[in-house]
């Protein structure tokens, strides 16, 4: 089977921001995406909000810039949309946050989006299906050539520990401490077709593995295929789907820096004849436990022999090999936010050090809340990890 590349226009930026509705008064998830989305502004035919979707559940928007070439210009068509997306809330009593999962509200009083799509997806994955009330961001890189993606995205395998920590915002799950720095990572990986991406030599064989899921049932449709990175040949875009939904629009340029930044480097080097990294499967989903385990505290392994280093330092060395690129890009100030992570703590840290303060987990969603209204962090939860 034949699977089109539509070519993007360089390394150009797509961005899935999956925004939580929180009732105003309780706190909790309120299942109203329906409702919000009838008061949105409309353009076209389609009698939608052009950048605002239902998601899986009603407790759930997401927003999507259009075809950006700059991370600064995706930042501000995001905070336009969010703009038109609190004004509505606000009518009803709802204020917007992101985090991974909401620490409290439970999965079972989730409601369904109703999307024809959604309930096929029910139905055959049931409880898998029914616990997803879960929150992350999604970024599209464009590359021109789809002969690439497929070495580009096994190459970006080898820094999902990286993707995870920075953002792993969900260590509560239905009112309990889980213990790890990302849930949702695990929640969401239960899915059949969900997790590190398969891999694969070249593009034939990204097309004949999609062909023998499509037969075999597995799939309707390749979009069926919730990989960690994967190639979308549509839009002509790597997407990276393994972060966390962060709180702030900071944290959303930032991990768009990172994701252009990074397939950026690695186009430029298969034009200048290199191999990229193929890591191991072993070492790929090895890495993702470990930094859904312990986020930026991880030790990572390294090489195909074993050795392993601190996730934190390897994150240091990432950030200064990709600031000439950053800097090329017109992105080196949002790259730079990680930095500021890596010192004060991802949102899991934050979120812990709430709690630790207070006892209280409706103050780790007041402050989800405050981080998302202010676009800063609201406390310090990881200062004496990193180095500088």
């Amino acid at each position: 089977m034949a699977i089109d590349w539509n070519p993007s226009r360089g390394a150009t930026l797509g961005v899935e921001w999956e925004v939580q509705l929180i009732d105003s008064e309780s706190r909790m998830l309120r299942q109203e995406a329906g409702k919000l989305l009838a008061d949105l502004p409309v353009t076209g035919d389609t009698g939608e909000h052009p950048q605002i979707r239902h998601e899986l559940m009603q407790s759930t928007l997401e927003v999507v810039t259009g075809i950006c070439s700059t991370v600064s210009e995706a930042k501000e068509d995001l905070a336009q949309t969010i703009g038109d997306l609190q004004r509505a809330a606000s009518k009803h009593g709802i204020l917007l946050a992101c985090a991974g999962t909401h620490p409290v509200s439970e999965w079972r009083d989730a409601s369904m989006a109703p999307i024809q799509r959604y309930a096929e997806l029910v139905e055959q994955m049931q409880w898998l299906a029914r616990r997803i009330q879960t929150f992350g961001v999604h970024v599209h890189v464009g590359i021109r050539d789809g002969r690439k993606a497929i070495p580009i995205v096994n190459a970006l395998a080898g820094y999902l520990p990286h993707f995870l920590a920075i953002t792993a915002s969900s260590p509560f799950w239905c009112g309990d401490d889980t213990g790890l720095a990302s849930s949702r990572s695990v929640i969401f990986g239960a899915l059949p077709t969900a997790g590190p991406p398969a891999r694969l030599t070249d593009w034939k064989q990204f097309e004949d593995y999609m062909d023998t899921l499509l037969r075999a049932g597995t799939i309707r449709s390749i979009k069926e295929v919730w990989w960690d990175i994967r190639p979308h040949p549509d839009f002509g875009t790597v997407e990276i789907r393994m972060f966390d939904g962060v709180p702030t629009l900071r944290e959303v340029g930032m991990v768009a820096a990172l994701s252009q930044c990074l397939v950026q480097l690695f186009d430029a080097q298969l034009d200048r004849g290199y191999t990229l990294p193929s890591p191991s499967a072993w070492v790929v989903r090895d890495n993702k436990w470990r930094a859904t385990r312990y986020g930026l505290d991880a030790i990572v392994i390294t090489d195909e022999a074993g050795a392993t280093a601190p996730l934190r330092d390897e994150f240091y060395e990432l950030l200064r090999e990709l600031e000439p690129v950053a800097s090329r890009l017109g992105c080196l100030e949002e790259l730079s936010v990680a930095f500021e992570v890596l010192e004060r703590g991802a949102s899991y840290e934050r979120q812990r050090a709430v709690y630790a303060r207070t006892g209280d987990l409706v103050s780790v969603v007041d402050a989800l809340i405050t981080e998302f209204a202010d676009d800063r962090f609201c406390t310090q939860g990881g200062a004496g990890h990193g180095r500088k």
